[in-house]
């Protein structure tokens, strides 16, 4: 065939559609393989899509700015400057594919007429849909709606987090999920049989509404970026699903401060990478979750999710001021050496606008950290669906008491706050604490003769 359909990709198993955010090409532009061709975005990451083929682009069957499900052809590239006779040749096939269709349909008597009345009606519904509302809805947004019971006129209540207000896979998710909760149960019975065997998570009974803010004379108003509208979305659930309670240890990481100062040359000469703290906190947290399983968990209801394994997100902040969290997988598996390439691979990539959706599934578990802006302490934000969060703090030369043979002594060492922020409803103060414990020791612990 001289022609060639780029197909919007599957970005992770549970995307389903995504949006063009940006074409870099135009019909009449000659490409080579792996140019880029377009930009998506999905509720995860933003990725650039590069051409399989080289050719010549025929033809762009979606402008910026719409949503595309998986599989959908978005663009034509003509491989050999023969691209429109083949096309022709396609439609008068689908013609006479479709003729033949139309034949058989005639041919055919209608044997049970209420199997084909469903389809009628399904067609006149999604006609009558199609009247009632002017705002543009996704297929994955009609679909979760039509098996929800949602009809067209209750979506159109619904208010939008995407782009111009629309209305994103996550809005609906929300909405079925106070749904229930904003109808007043007065004639029910207080606790059905069902609900006694299997418990469900607990649901909101109020709405918070955020206060109406007016701008002032001199003020701008800047609109919040995609990602950032994500990110507010996603901070305010963590919040409201669960009950933060976070512990604070003081480490002394002298030990580990002059080990990195003695190797990091060598290092970077032997594997070509720069050695920073981070791999030496992602491993010290990676072990303390294979000592403490607990906290390797998630929540759903009321059941309790326990992960094999321990993947641990890294959160990388953008040069538009944004934040993602790659993830390292099978962090526990990994030495310093593996550690510190895959997360200087994912910050680079995250920088670059490069991270694939794989790089930011699966996480477990999420470091911040805090200290490389010379912060001390902080309080994170769990990253749903995970339970809890680790901030790291500046790295500071303190005054601090050191017990000896001969007695206490006052010693100049390196110190750092670590501060856990973990979901009250399956880890509670006793476990928190021990497992923070248990972090700060594997990091003063550090062998200053550790080989690399």
């Amino acid at each position: 065939m001289s022609t060639f359909e780029i197909k919007m990709p599957k970005m992770g198993e549970s995307v389903e559609e995504a949006t063009i955010t940006k074409w870099f090409v135009k019909v009449g532009d000659k490409i080579e393989e792996d140019d880029p061709i377009l930009e998506i975005a999905t509720d995860k990451v933003d990725s650039e899509i590069p051409s399989p083929v080289a050719g010549t682009v025929k033809e762009i069957k979606f402008d910026t700015d719409e949503v595309v499900a998986v599989g959908t052809p978005v663009a034509i590239i003509d491989l050999e400057g023969e691209g429109e006779s083949e096309v022709e040749d396609a439609e008068n096939q689908e013609e006479v594919k479709s003729d033949k269709q139309q034949e058989t349909k005639k041919s055919t008597p209608e044997k049970e007429p209420e199997s084909a009345e469903q389809p009628v009606k399904t067609e006149e519904k999604e006609s009558a849909d199609k009247q009632q509302s002017d705002r543009f809805y996704s297929p994955l947004v009609k679909s979760i709606a039509r098996e929800e019971g949602i009809s067209i006129k209750e979506l159109d209540t619904i208010s939008g987090s995407g782009k111009d207000g629309r209305v994103t896979k996550n809005d609906i998710l929300k909405y079925i999920e106070t749904r229930g909760s904003e109808k007043a149960p007065s004639t029910e019975p207080s606790v059905s049989a069902s609900s006694r065997q299997k418990p469900q998570q607990p649901k909101s009974t109020q709405t918070i509404q955020a206060p109406k803010v007016s701008a002032g004379e001199g003020d701008e108003i800047v609109e919040m970026d995609r990602l950032r509208k994500l990110i507010a979305d996603n901070m305010v659930m963590s919040k409201h699903v669960s009950p933060h309670v976070t512990s604070v240890v003081e480490a002394d990481v002298t030990n580990l401060v002059i080990w990195r100062n003695k190797v990091k040359e060598k290092f970077q000469e032997k594997y070509g990478e720069k050695l920073t703290f981070m791999p030496m906190f992602t491993e010290a947290v990676a072990k303390a979750l294979r000592d403490f399983p607990g906290v390797n968990v998630s929540v759903d209801g009321y059941n309790i999710i326990k992960r094999k394994n321990v993947n641990i997100g890294i959160a990388v902040a953008l040069p538009s001021g944004n934040l993602i969290v790659p993830v390292v997988k099978q962090a526990d598996q990994k030495n310093i050496a593996g550690l510190s390439t895959e997360i200087n691979r994912l910050a680079n990539a995250a920088r670059n606008n490069k991270l694939s959706n794989d790089d930011i599934q699966g996480g477990t578990f999420t470091i911040t950290n805090f200290g490389s802006f010379r912060n001390t302490i902080g309080t994170p934000i769990i990253n749903q669906p995970q339970v809890a969060i680790l901030a790291t703090g500046t790295i500071e030369k303190k005054p601090a008491v050191i017990e000896t043979p001969t007695g206490d002594v006052i010693a100049i060492r390196h110190k750092m706050f670590l501060s856990l922020s973990y979901d009250h409803r399956v880890v509670d103060g006793a476990l928190g604490g021990m497992f923070l414990r248990k972090i700060a020791d594997y990091l003063e612990n550090a062998d200053i003769n550790r080989d690399v």
